[in-house]
């Protein structure tokens, strides 16, 4: 079995790509991602989420929303939130629409845009969540400082993603599931194997968990930290736009 990583996207054609592999895995994103991790991803969303201190009746932006994952999350977890999704898939929105009938309740509008173009004024927001999205957008830094010009001062952004373990020993066990066992599971699930090789190799360009940290105090948030889940091998970072 090979577990080399592959080499990622052209960075020209990285937006392109991603939106075309997200449109195809739509339909059985959801499935797919509990039976990869074995349903643990709900409960690091729950983790993720109470982070955010989320102020009631606030108004909260989840970046990359995907199907709603977060969204409806956060809607949970206090009804009074007015939450907005974002993400540039619309196949990927359509599916977070269809869901969103489903659940009932709750004040959520699902738009297509890019995330380091947001189409928002400037401290909208009174908090922001993106969960695994963070290794795919095709700049970290602008993605950064333009959700850090759309909340207002205080606000919380919460980014939850896969990381890099610090043990060894744990990171190679971790990433011989990862890189040579999920794409197997994935490709059998969602149809699309293609899709969940690209995604554990998204992680191996993507920085440690220090070094995003870093890029959060670098892009204007303050209080930067993380917290690691998992072994290391997911990790929640957060900041507060200054």
């Amino acid at each position: 079995m090979n577990l080399s990583p592959a080499a990622p996207p052209p960075k020209n054609d990285k937006s392109a790509y991603v939106r075309d592999m997200f449109a195809t895995i739509a339909p059985r994103y959801d499935r797919t991602n509990r039976v990869i991790s074995a349903g643990m991803d709900e409960g690091w969303r729950k983790r993720a989420i109470a982070l955010l201190r989320a102020p009631a009746g606030g108004s909260i932006i989840d970046l990359c929303c995907g199907t709603g994952d977060i969204v409806f999350h956060l809607l949970r977890t206090d009804p009074t939130l007015r939450v907005t999704g974002v993400d540039f898939c619309e196949p990927m929105l359509a599916q977070a629409r269809a869901r969103s009938v489903r659940e009932g309740g709750g004040s959520t509008e699902f738009l297509e845009g890019d995330v380091m173009a947001l189409p928002f004024a400037d401290k909208t927001f009174d908090g922001a969540t993106m969960g695994f999205a963070m290794r795919n957008v095709a700049g970290i830094d602008a993605t950064l400082r333009e959700v850090r010009r759309v909340l207002k001062p205080g606000a919380r952004f919460v980014n939850l993603d896969m990381s890099k373990a610090p043990n060894p020993a744990w990171k190679a066990c971790f990433d011989l599931y990862f890189y040579g066992i999920v794409p197997l599971i994935g490709g059998i699930v969602s149809g699309s194997r293609a899709a969940y090789t690209y995604l554990p190799n998204s992680l191996t360009h993507h920085p440690g968990a220090e070094a995003l940290r870093d890029r959060f105090t670098d892009a204007g948030f303050t209080n930067a930290a993380f917290v690691r889940l998992m072994g290391g091998a997911v990790a929640i970072h957060y900041g507060d736009a200054s």
